[in-house]
């Protein structure tokens, strides 16, 4: 019998979108943006003390191979030839870090998590001393056996150890955090070729060695380029592990005077302007979910939120403030936790289940507000992506607790798309045009607000009123040990030296020595 002949789709490109609690390769048709095959793989989490959040830096990279090489027999099975995947794109989680031996490539000690909160210490020294990175590249590109050394400029601006106006490591910075400039990564752009994919012999999916790598965003600025916002002004929200609301500023930075971050956006070539974002960042949204799971047990499976919520349809009175790592934007305030309060007897896991998801809108509208507030003109409608959007449920919540219309893409997986983008454009590669007229029209699911404005706002105070009680339940030592307590994350210790980075850019900015 002859064999199937392989389906022709034009270029294909992959993208690695390695998440918080998953991995995933994702292939998409670079002409049509269709997505053809995927395969994801959960991430465990360890938490060796309170507050600790790590992950095995050899597991992230194995899940990476693993989900490279499924992916790969999923198209074969498609009759898609792999021989047309021309380059790979890789998005992932930003700020949790990893050091290694550079002889061995054997990381010296687990992740550190993004939510990881043991720094306190290290934190309030560093805001007395203030006036008034993963790197994937360099493992798929051979790691300690001649791999790239390298990062883009939106992961390099999650450091702080990064000037975002002259777009190098900056000196004054990396004194400060006694960080020796030596083993800090090469800055490139989030759209270049910077080496050559290699595999792991012990795998199947050697078929990619020699694919160039050539994009390279953090996961959120990923999602922006993904959901095709590239004008002043355009902003999405993920939801994920946690929820990150990103507004696109244009070519001008904006500091906040209302708790969010000033970010790089995107720099999509060499010589082509870095593009800068606000954003708002909320800790816990999918993870309160993780949480519900396999802490309480009141679900098997995350997809089973949904149906519980929609037997009752309400929380009855109930609210829930995750604030499992204290709270983030527009707080920044380490001494919260989470609660449930507004409970009765009547309250049941179908009512805890609403809640969860109602939090997650509510932080959401939060940031939003912030948002409004520094930009000055209010979003008409919100755009949004991550692996939560699926829920119908928590989507309708959304439209009804920020009052005005969501819109969903019906391929969720923006931020794969995003890195995606990046590397088909990348010079050198030149198969995905980003040019407006270039760009494909992308299907959206929209749901607009089905309670009146009033109830809204209700809603919304009681939460105000909750998010209130949850502050102030940790002091910076602990009444046990006497040892310094570890509530304070490395997203806190970016709003803390906020002051400092805005005194360099003006610095630089000026031309001032």
């Amino acid at each position: 019998m002859a064999a199937a002949k392989k389906a022709v789709l034009g270029p294909l490109v992959g993208a690695v979108d390695q998440g918080t609690s998953s991995t995933r390769f994702l292939v998409f048709n670079s002409k049509t943006a269709e997505l053809l095959s995927h395969h994801q793989v959960e991430i465990k989490q360890e938490f060796p003390r309170e507050g600790w959040v790590e992950q095995d830096p050899k597991e992230i990279l194995h899940s990476v191979y693993e989900c490279i090489e499924k992916t790969c027999e999923k198209l074969g099975q498609l009759n898609i030839d792999i021989s047309n995947i021309k380059a790979i794109g890789v998005s992932n989680q930003r700020e949790t870090t990893v050091v290694w031996d550079k002889l061995t490539g054997e990381p010296l000690y687990n992740a550190v998590v993004w939510l990881d909160l043991r720094t306190q210490s290290t934190v309030e020294s560093l805001s007395k001393r203030i006036p008034g990175n993963n790197n994937f590249v360099k493992s798929l590109t051979g790691g300690a056996r001649g791999g790239v050394h390298c990062t883009d400029v939106t992961n390099a601006s999650r450091t702080m150890l990064f000037n975002i106006h002259s777009l190098e490591w900056d000196k004054e910075l990396c004194e400060f955090f006694e960080i020796p400039m030596k083993i800090l990564p090469n800055v490139r752009s989030s759209s270049e070729i910077y080496g050559l994919m290699k595999i792991s012999h012990s795998l199947k999916a050697g078929a990619l060695e020699g694919v160039p790598i050539s994009g390279c965003l953090g996961d959120q600025s990923a999602a922006l380029v993904g959901q095709m916002c590239f004008q002043d002004g355009q902003a999405k929200n993920t939801y994920g592990t946690g929820c990150f609301l990103l507004c696109n500023t244009g070519r001008k930075c904006v500091f906040s005077e209302h708790g969010l971050l000033t970010t790089v956006a995107y720099k999509l070539g060499r010589d082509k302007p870095v593009y800068y974002a606000l954003e708002g960042s909320v800790a816990i949204a999918g993870a309160v979910i993780r949480w519900l799971r396999d802490n309480l047990g009141i679900i098997k499976t995350s997809e089973e939120i949904e149906k519980l919520a929609k037997e009752v349809g309400t929380s009855y009175g109930c609210y829930f403030v995750p604030a499992f790592s204290g709270l983030y934007a527009p707080y920044w305030e380490p001494s919260a936790r989470g609660i449930i309060c507004g409970l009765t007897q009547f309250t049941n896991k179908c009512h805890i289940a609403f809640a969860a998801l109602e939090a997650v809108c509510f932080q959401t509208r939060e940031i939003l507000d912030a948002m409004n507030r520094d930009c000055g003109i209010p979003l008409s409608h919100l755009q949004v992506d991550g692996g939560m959007t699926n829920n119908k449920i928590l989507m309708q919540l959304q439209a009804d607790i920020l009052y005005i219309p969501v819109v969903k893409p019906s391929m969720p997986e923006t931020t794969a798309l995003g890195a995606a983008m990046a590397a088909g454009a990348a010079e050198g590669v030149g198969v995905w045009s980003l040019e407006p007229e270039d760009l494909s029209a992308v299907t959206m699911e929209r749901f607009e607000p089905q309670i009146n404005a009033e109830e809204s706002e209700i809603r919304y105070s009681t939460w105000k009123k909750a998010v209130m009680k949850s502050m102030g339940w940790v002091t910076t030592q602990s009444s046990e040990s006497g040892d310094p307590s570890i509530f304070c994350s490395l997203p806190l210790g970016f709003f803390i030296v906020s002051s400092m980075v805005m005194l360099i850019g003006a610095r630089y900015l000026s031309g001032m020595p």
